[in-house]
């Protein structure tokens, strides 16, 4: 059953009508109607506000049970107090998920793997053939997360994923930012005078094509970078190489015959943690205290002129900062343009729920995919 139909139902068991309970809220009924039928998703302070005015627990409300961890914000880690940084997020997370397992898109070895491993240590890595897999697996709790890369610095986004995001029935519950270094592998006995050729992606080709030619090394293009390591493991021809990461030469235990051969440095894929729950960190605090958030969203405005205009202007004179705004056609409507949206706060906090308000005024459908602790790796920058 979902969030909506939760809402609807249990205002019907109470005896109430859409305007008594909008009333019990001091909201407008078109926003409550809007709830119920799912073309905009109360913000998780709202849904605490239901759950109140319906007599139910908003773990409940939310995800179906009382144990529901959609209620964690501000939770307290055992020992340590309550979660204030990107790491105790980490943990919460690892801690609640139902099953320590996350998935990826892709063979062992793979960068998605590798990030699988770095940011969540104390999971079990699966491996899945497509995107539509990785999430399945979370959806039907096979695996309790997974690591969806979502853009590349030098390639761009990642194709496809922004249709799948607002499709499934999952949250975003953090980012991960993982270093692309390419190696050049080989199986055991290869050298670099007889290498021949090195098989990959077709996008790790790209960013090695310059170390290649200078190497005399005729690249293959096949699909992924761990399936070519896996490849010339398996035929163990030491004239065929494999460009790949480290986490591949040990995988299939392979030589690296140069590490780094990438053209340019800062070769950075940004990733997104899927769960079935929302596991927020509480908003910051009025002295600024707690963990920086990014919120991120998909939205569909109203045919009507300057629709799109208008729908940010809430953002602008609330003082909420958009940092990504990508249109992209969907795929069971090719007349209508869909917005996928991040921007920086959480929906608790007074400005960003003002502005979500004012959203909602111009567009047909809001979703909101999640709010995460922005990770260390952009303070970096």
């Amino acid at each position: 059953m979902t969030l909506a139909r939760r809402i609807a139902e249990t205002r019907r068991k109470m005896g109430l009508t859409q305007a008594d309970l909008a009333d019990r809220l001091g909201l407008a009924q078109s926003t409550l109607a809007r709830w119920e039928s799912g073309a905009r998703e109360p913000t998780r302070a709202a849904v605490k506000r239901l759950a109140v005015a319906l007599g139910v627990s908003a773990g409940w409300l939310e995800g179906g049970n009382a144990a529901s961890v959609g209620t964690l914000g501000g939770a307290v880690l055992e020992g340590r107090g309550t979660m204030t940084g990107v790491d105790d997020h980490k943990l919460l997370v690892e801690r609640v998920v139902d099953h320590p397992v996350i998935a990826f898109q892709g063979v062992l070895g793979a960068y998605s793997h590798l990030a699988c491993t770095q940011a969540f240590p104390a999971m079990k890595p699966m491996a899945c053939p497509s995107f539509e897999d990785a999430f399945a697996a979370v959806e039907t709790g096979e695996a309790g997360l997974a690591m969806i890369p979502i853009e590349n610095s030098l390639g761009g986004r990642v194709a496809d994923v922004h249709h799948l995001l607002p499709e499934n029935n999952l949250y975003i519950v953090a980012e991960h930012f993982q270093p692309v270094h390419h190696c050049l592998l080989a199986p055991k006995g290869a050298t670099m005078d007889g290498l021949k050729t090195a098989a990959s992606h077709p996008q790790a080709l790209s960013q090695c094509r310059k170390t290649l030619r200078e190497l005399g090394i005729a690249p293959v293009k096949v699909a992924d970078t761990a399936g070519a390591a896996q490849m010339i493991a398996a035929s163990g021809d030491v004239t065929a190489g494999a460009v790949a990461s480290e986490l591949a030469a040990k995988t299939y235990d392979l030589d690296i015959l140069r590490p780094r051969i990438e053209d340019k440095i800062g070769n950075v894929t940004r990733f997104v943690v899927m769960a079935r729950q929302r596991i927020e960190p509480p908003p910051l605090s009025g002295n600024g205290a707690g963990t920086k958030c990014l919120t991120s969203f998909v939205f569909t405005v109203r045919s009507v002129p300057a629709a799109l205009y208008k729908s940010l202007g809430g953002f602008a004179t609330n003082g909420v900062n958009m940092i990504r705004l990508e249109s992209y056609i969907s795929v069971a409507d090719y007349a209508t343009a869909r917005f996928y949206a991040e921007i920086e706060g959480h929906p608790g906090d007074k400005n960003v729920d003002r502005a979500l308000e004012e959203l909602d005024f111009y567009t047909s459908r809001v979703k909101l995919l999640g709010t995460y602790p922005q990770a260390e790796y952009r303070g970096e920058e």
